[in-house]
């Protein structure tokens, strides 16, 4: 929960609470994986898969961690699992002006849909989500 509340500002709403986090680990069809930074963990990815489908539900880096690696190290691992379990396509969803759209792409993702003023942040700003997709992801 530390990493949860570090990575993602109470403007925008995103982060889980504990109560949902848990729920995905009655999920088998779930995994919620970790980063470590010695003793101390740095960044957590929760994803699910639906078929031939897995969705990226939550990622997030530490603040103190963010542009070292962490989150590619954390979508690899996300694919890589999913891959093993059968998904060949991939998805996410984000906040239209999120700052890791960069890591998204980079990783071969790409816009599939949009959802016009999705999102209301605690600021009142209405803001679009954006739906992510890769396809035949071969790690």
């Amino acid at each position: 929960m530390r990493v949860m509340e570090a990575s993602f500002d109470p403007v925008y709403g995103e982060a889980w609470s504990a109560a949902q986090l848990l729920t995905l680990f009655a999920l088998p069809s779930a995994r919620v994986s970790l980063a470590w930074d010695g003793e101390r963990p740095c960044g957590f990815a929760a994803a699910r898969i639906a078929g031939p489908e897995s969705e990226l539900l939550l990622l997030a880096v530490d603040p103190d961690r963010r542009g070292q690696g962490v989150g590619k190290l954390l979508m690899d691992d996300w694919q890589q699992w999913a891959l093993l379990e059968g998904a060949d396509d991939y998805f996410l969803e984000m906040r239209a002006d999120n700052d890791a759209v960069h890591l998204y792409q980079s990783a071969g993702f790409s816009e599939c849909g949009r959802r016009p003023a999705y999102y209301r942040g605690a600021d009142g700003v209405l803001r679009d989500a954006i739906t992510m997709r890769r396809s035949g992801v071969r790690l």
